[in-house]
């Protein structure tokens, strides 16, 4: 530290111990009537604050008190819309699997129907001609194939 700062911390302790005493000596009223002032100070500060804190309580739950209806509400809305959803979505899977159960039974009944016409067929086949000697299957590729 340099002497500046030291000498101004100095000077500002004894401005400070200075101005208690001549608070002292120069105070119009006692030290106990003083306590007193101060005190009423402190208990009418508090009691502000209080009131204040009361008045910020009572507009929170009065503004709560006419927010909360209607988010109430909102709720129940959304609740019902939720319930009919699931509704509209049972209602959907039940005809889904309806339908895929039906889809599926008539391609069971298709395939069985060609299986027996297969068969049938087969069986002429066999039975009242002779069977082929030879088939021949050519597979042509569309980019191979000549032009027309």
């Amino acid at each position: 530290m340099n002497k500046k700062t030291v000498g101004f911390i100095f000077g500002s302790i004894v401005g400070a111990a200075a101005g208690v005493v001549a608070g002292i000596m120069l105070a119009p009223r006692s030290g106990a009537e003083s306590r007193a002032m101060a005190a009423d100070a402190m208990n009418d500060a508090w009691d502000s604050a209080v009131d204040t804190y009361e008045r910020g309580a009572n507009a929170v739950n009065d503004k709560f008190s006419t927010v909360r209806p209607v988010v109430d509400a909102k709720t129940d809305e959304l609740r019902a819309k939720v319930d009919l959803a699931r509704e509209r979505m049972d209602q959907l899977r039940d005809s889904l699997s309806e339908a895929v159960t039906s889809a599926s039974d008539q391609v069971k009944d298709a395939a069985s129907a060609v299986v027996d016409r297969v068969n049938a067929m087969a069986d002429a086949t066999t039975s009242t001609e002779a069977p082929a000697e030879a088939v021949h299957v050519e597979v042509v590729d569309v980019d191979d194939a000549p032009e027309a």
